[in-house]
Formats: structure tokens, C-alpha cells, sequence
């Protein structure tokens, strides 16, 4: 089994940072990407940002300049560093995990809250 910690999420004012942390832990084989999605009320799951193993980076157009992704693959562990953060950030992070073994297996941590205060 495949497990994935989150840390880091809160309430921060308008401008604030935070750093969220993903572990990840149990039958890892071979990790193709590590990346953070969110969902806001009302709204469909979206990606935030991703990492590959090879360490390119993908991020969404709403966080681009703002954001940093990066890993610590001995750790297995990813994180989000979000600067400037705005309201319309405020959203349920999780975390996702695609391992490779044979096929391609994706896995999701149980989410964590960003409420950013205007």
C-alpha cells in the first residue's frame, strides 16, 4: 500500500506564503511524477502543479511566478512553496503520487486546507 502525508496547509492573509509537504511512503517502486492539485467549493479539481522524476516541472497558468515545486527524492517527498497567495487560491490541496509498475497507478492524499483571508 502507498501512503502520502500532507502537511503545511492554514489560514494566511493575502500576500502570505505557505509551504505545503507531501511523504510519501509504503510500495514505491518507481515514481513517475509527484505533483498538487485543489479544489475550491463548487469547482472541479484542478492541477496546481507537478514534478517529474527527471525534475521538469509543470504548473498552472494561475500560479506560474508564485509557486515553486520541488522534491526531495530521498524523502520521497514533495513540496509547494506558494508566495503572494490571494483569495482565489483558498482551496482543498492534495497531493498525487503516479507510480509506474507495469502501469501507470495514481494515488491522492486525503487533502489539505488553504484559506487565504482578503
Amino acid at each position: 500500500q502507498v501512503q502520502l502525508v500532507e502537511s503545511g496547509g492554514g489560514l494566511v492573509q493575502a500576500g502570505g506564503s505557505l509551504r505545503l509537504s507531501c511523504a510519501a511512503s509504503g510500495s514505491i517502486f518507481s515514481i513517475n511524477s509527484m505533483g498538487w492539485y485543489r479544489q475550491a467549493p463548487g469547482k472541479q479539481r484542478e492541477l496546481v502543479a507537478s514534478i517529474t522524476s527527471g525534475g521538469s516541472t509543470n504548473y498552472a497558468d494561475s500560479v506560474k511566478g508564485r509557486s515553486t515545486i520541488f522534491r526531495d527524492n530521498a524523502k520521497n517527498t514533495v513540496y509547494l512553496q506558494m508566495n503572494s497567495l490571494k483569495p482565489e487560491d483558498t482551496a482543498v490541496y492534495y497531493c498525487n503520487l503516479v507510480v509506474v509498475a507495469g502501469t501507470l497507478s495514481y494515488y491522492w492524499g486525503q487533502g489539505t486546507q488553504v484559506t487565504v483571508s482578503s
